[in-house]
């Protein structure tokens, strides 16, 4: 049985595609694959398993050596099991970039493309065989497009990936606004989440110029509900830190409907991450960035201390 997982944190995207690829290998290619999971799904994905009508796929620790897999929406060892590179990876989709570390028993198939999000790659790579797939895999993957594109605002979305997502929407009968309406709407409700969970909800291990950062980004229609909090959530960032073995916790908040991120600056750390970086002042604990909603291609390519 193969074992079909992406990223740690698992987002609607990791969670959507691992299920999408997994039906795929199984009823397409006659290859039997189940979707895993690498972690709790955030609230989104966990309200695309409910409206679609899948069980949440089981959580897993680690992969054995030998085990068969495909790694979805990720190639980055620190996203992946620890024992990953003991694993027999067949196959790569992701739309991130290369990172480097994963080693292969030989040769496989690697599709990386700059697409939005993985369900587009796998859409483009299903071809005619989508015709074939239930309308719960087909609302799938157009959640995981709606959501990585934030509904068409983010600056990844390409041509592609909003081609795709209209033509899934128009077969199944939704009203894309109204549904990523639901979809933002779930995403902003982290009330039960703890500030620890909220700080590891949708984060990723990056270093650079030798410190090391967890960079956790927040996307919400409603912003004030994660601010209200920004005191504890600034204290709870020195443990997260120490506990995850990183210099700093870099957190941004994301107005999806505004557009914007607001970052946290507990220190002068951060202070200096924000001015060089984006070229701006924090005077205070928070400071907004126009325009920047996207960690992949505004974020992560522009962090500098």
């Amino acid at each position: 049985m193969i074992q079909v997982f992406g990223h740690m944190a698992p987002d609607t995207d990791a969670t959507g595609s691992a299920i999408v690829w997994a039906w795929y290998l199984t009823e397409i290619k006659g290859t039997a694959a189940a979707p895993k999971l690498l972690g709790t799904p955030n609230t989104e994905a966990a309200f695309v398993l409910n409206r679609w009508g899948f069980d949440q796929p089981e959580i897993i620790a680690d992969v054995a050596e030998g085990d068969d897999v495909v790694i979805v929406d990720t190639n980055n060892p620190a996203e992946l099991p620890a024992s990953i590179n003991d694993a027999n990876i067949i196959e790569i989709i992701d739309h991130h970039l290369l990172v480097g570390g994963i080693k292969t028993k030989g040769p496989i198939n690697i599709t990386v493309r700059p697409l939005a999000c993985t369900a587009t790659i796998m859409a483009d790579l299903m071809g005619d065989d989508l015709a074939k797939a239930p309308d719960a895999i087909k609302g799938v993957m157009l959640s995981c497009i709606l959501s990585d594109t934030l509904e068409f605002r983010s600056p990844t979305t390409t041509d592609t990936d909003v081609a795709w997502a209209k033509a899934l929407a128009d077969e199944l009968g939704i009203d894309i606004p109204d549904y990523a309406a639901e979809m933002f709407a779930a995403k902003s409700d982290v009330s039960a989440f703890s500030d620890a969970e909220l700080l590891r909800m949708d984060s990723k291990k990056y270093e650079v110029a030798g410190t090391n950062f967890r960079v956790s980004v927040l996307e919400t229609t409603s912003p004030s509900t994660v601010l209200d909090r920004k005191a504890s959530l600034m204290d709870t960032m020195t443990t997260v830190a120490s506990e995850d073995g990183v210099d700093q916790l870099l957190l941004f908040v994301v107005d999806i409907l505004n557009e914007e991120s607001t970052l946290l600056v507990p220190n002068d750390l951060v202070k200096t991450v924000a001015s060089k970086s984006f070229g701006a002042d924090a005077t205070g604990d928070t400071v907004v960035l126009p325009g920047v909603v996207s960690r992949k291609k505004q974020i992560i390519p522009n962090l500098a201390v």
